[in-house]
């Protein structure tokens, strides 16, 4: 992985996870944001259905939300056990109580807030959230927002996407890490 040149100190020994509700482009911010800090990239939702053997939506329709949010707060531990990364996790990781706790106690967190304009177009244009399959998506992405709020709230650090490429988002990221450098460490390897 290539370090960025204009921000070669980012460097962390903790996981630097994005949260935030769907559609505000966690994954593909996380996938340009990780090779800024020298560090591999995961999905929560990806790990899932891996380890699930399904997708997401199956896992919502056979198994029930309930049943989905274990396994995303198991998923997410063993993810958090393990070496530094990026990880951008499913909009309601954070309903979780033990996910919170962990997230708050071994990572350095990034809230990636939208407007409700923007998240609602974003979330519609897939058609895999199983959360908005039934009734009105605007007002589900709405009583989700507030419901979640201030779980997003409690976040290290809070970027509004910005308009345009999510590369934007990322520098506005690499800014913020870059001018809190007491969240971020220096890797064993480069002490």
């Amino acid at each position: 992985m290539t370090q960025s040149r204009k921000y070669p100190e980012l460097k962390t020994t903790r996981p630097v996870v994005l949260v935030g509700m769907m559609g505000v482009g966690k994954t593909t911010i996380g996938r340009r944001l990780a090779p800024h800090l020298g560090l591999p990239f995961f999905d929560a939702d990806q790990e899932i259905e891996k380890a699930a053997g399904m997708s997401v939506s199956d896992l919502f329709k056979t198994h029930g939300e309930a049943s989905f949010r274990e396994g995303e707060a198991r998923v997410i531990k063993r993810l958090l056990d393990g070496p530094p990364h990026v990880l951008a996790t499913g909009g309601g990781a954070l309903t979780n109580a033990e996910t919170r706790a962990l997230i708050a106690e071994k990572t350095l967190s990034i809230w990636i807030e939208a407007d409700i304009e923007t998240i609602i177009k974003r979330a519609g244009r897939r058609d895999t959230r199983p959360l908005l399959q039934n009734g009105d998506p605007r007002e589900t992405l709405k009583r989700l927002l507030k419901e979640r709020e201030d779980y997003y709230r409690a976040a290290d650090i809070h970027v509004h996407t910005q308009p345009g490429p999510h590369n934007k988002t990322v520098e506005v990221i690499l800014e913020k890490l870059d001018s809190s450098p007491w969240l971020l460490s220096p890797r064993e390897e480069d002490k």
